[in-house]
């Protein structure tokens, strides 16, 4: 089976929206699943291409593809909460390095700018940042797990003024 999506120049994935790599291949990811899902038997071998990127998969003959259960939906902060999400598509580190005190723990205070963690995405390590000033109340992702763009890594209860 052939789907053929149209062409984007890396010109034009520049005007949509401004994406960047890690949009990119999060698009490409999500393509190449779908393509695959939607595939009336396991391709031996696809290829999804997004601008002057590319994601190229090839599987051993007699492999089948199993249809994993959907995902668990990230579990809305409640009202009194405010969510610090992954900016992209990475995978979320709770510490600087291997073995080292992770920056926040659940009953820490942060400011506005505290550090909180990393998402590595694409070899590049992305500071999360606090945007909120509070006192963390749950910490939702786990160290070194994948996570999705807009996926809330934790729980901050905002400092009440007064």
């Amino acid at each position: 089976m052939t789907r053929t999506f149209p062409e984007i120049t890396p010109e034009e994935a520049t005007t949509l929206g401004g994406l960047g790599a890690e949009d990119a291949m999060a698009i490409l990811g999500h393509s190449l699943a779908e393509a695959v899902r939607a595939a009336p038997q396991t391709p031996s071998r696809a290829v999804v291409r997004f601008g002057c990127a590319s994601i190229e998969v090839e599987w051993p003959v007699g492999t089948r593809v199993v249809e994993s259960a959907p995902a668990a939906a990230p579990p809305e902060p409640a009202e009194d909460l405010a969510a610090v999400v992954a900016p992209v598509v990475g995978t979320f580190y709770r510490a600087p390095e291997p073995g080292a005190r992770p920056f926040v723990e659940v009953g820490d205070e942060i400011e506005v700018g505290t550090q909180v963690g990393i998402v590595e995405a694409m070899k590049l390590m992305n500071p999360i940042l606090a945007e909120e000033a509070g006192v963390v109340a749950e910490i939702v992702a786990g160290d070194a797990e994948s996570v999705e763009y807009g996926q809330p890594l934790l729980l901050v209860r905002p400092r009440t003024e007064g």
